[in-house]
C-alpha cells in the first residue's frame, strides 16, 4: 500500500509534468489514442513537435508514470497508463462531497457522443474503480 506522503508526492509530480503545455496536448492525444498508443513520429507530427523537443517531453511524462513506451518493430510506441491517470484523478477526488459518497458524473457522459462537445471528453467520466 502506498503511505499517504508517497501517494501525495506522486500526484504532486504528475500534476507537474502536465502542466506545460506540450506535455498536456502529448499525454491527451495519447489518452485518445487508447490501447492502440502513437509511435513518436506520429505523435510528433500531429502535434506538430519536432522530434527532439518531443523526446524530451515525451521523457518527463513517462518518468512521472503517466505514459510508457514498448518497442514495436523499429518503432517506440507510447501509450497513457490509464491506471495512473485514474489514479491521480481518484486522489484528487477521494474526499468530494464531504465525505459522502456522490456521483461525480454529469448525466450526460453516458450520451452519445454527438449530444455535446463536452460531454465526450473522457475527462467528464468518472473512472470505473470510483
Amino acid at each position: 500500500m502506498i503511505s499517504p506522503l508517497s501517494e501525495e508526492n506522486q500526484t504532486l509530480h504528475a500534476l507537474s509534468a502536465l502542466a506545460q503545455v506540450q506535455r498536456l496536448r502529448a499525454f491527451r492525444a495519447l489518452v485518445v489514442a487508447g490501447a492502440a498508443g502513437l509511435s513518436a513520429g506520429a505523435l510528433a507530427q500531429q502535434l506538430e513537435l519536432a522530434p527532439s523537443s518531443l523526446s524530451f517531453h515525451l521523457k518527463e511524462l513517462v518518468h512521472a508514470g503517466l505514459i510508457y513506451s514498448h518497442p514495436k518493430g523499429r518503432f517506440l510506441i507510447y501509450r497513457a497508463n490509464f491506471e495512473r491517470m485514474n489514479a491521480v484523478l481518484a486522489y484528487l477526488s477521494e474526499h468530494c462531497c464531504q465525505g459522502q459518497v456522490c456521483d461525480l458524473v454529469p448525466s450526460t457522459c453516458a450520451a452519445p457522443l454527438s449530444t455535446s462537445p463536452l460531454q465526450s471528453q473522457a475527462a467528464l467520466c468518472k473512472p470505473p474503480h470510483l
